[in-house]
């Protein structure tokens, strides 16, 4: 009997359960608006709850906890940049659930799971600096090549002989 457990399963094991709470959090956060099932978004209200709470004091310490939460960069600025400070004032409720009509593939109940407040948009200076503490991505770009000479060069490599029990690349 699962008397006085807290959460809820949702038909997965551990690991699953918390990826699938952390990137849903993640989509509340950057998205402020997230269409998912009923049994989802009352297991995500009160984990995103208590992350809207630590984000209101905005020191390293919350910035940590936030990080090793969440995972991504993104989400936790804009929560200490915006989110925290909108919800400063407010003991908490930060989080709405609102039904939708049920799915049509499995007549699953359907919710829309959205911020209370309309979030202020952040000052320039606000968003100049979540911008800069983006990570800046580099991607090289090779010439060109015709897609009849990308098709022999995947032949090329993933032709492979056997050869004294060991696989190795044949080059034509």
């Amino acid at each position: 009997m699962r008397h006085r457990v807290a959460g809820r399963i949702l038909s997965r094991n551990t690991k699953q359960r918390k990826s699938l709470l952390k990137g849903l959090a993640n989509s509340v956060i950057l998205n402020e608006k997230v269409t998912t099932t009923e049994a989802k978004a009352k297991a995500i209200r009160p984990y995103l709850e208590k992350l809207v709470t630590i984000s209101k004091a905005d020191s390293l310490q919350s910035r940590r906890r936030l990080i090793a939460k969440l995972g991504l960069q993104n989400s936790v600025n804009k929560l200490l940049e915006v989110i925290g400070p909108t919800f400063k004032d407010r003991p908490g409720g930060y989080l709405r659930i609102t039904r939708l009509v049920p799915r049509a593939g499995d007549a699953a109940r359907m919710v829309v799971v959205e911020f209370v407040e309309e979030l202020s948009v952040p000052p320039k200076e606000v968003k100049e600096k979540i911008k800069a503490k983006e990570p800046k991505i580099k991607v090289e770009k090779k010439p060109s090549e015709s897609k009849k000479s990308k098709a022999i060069k995947k032949v090329k490599v993933s032709a492979k002989k056997k050869e004294n029990g060991k696989e190795r690349k044949t080059k034509k």
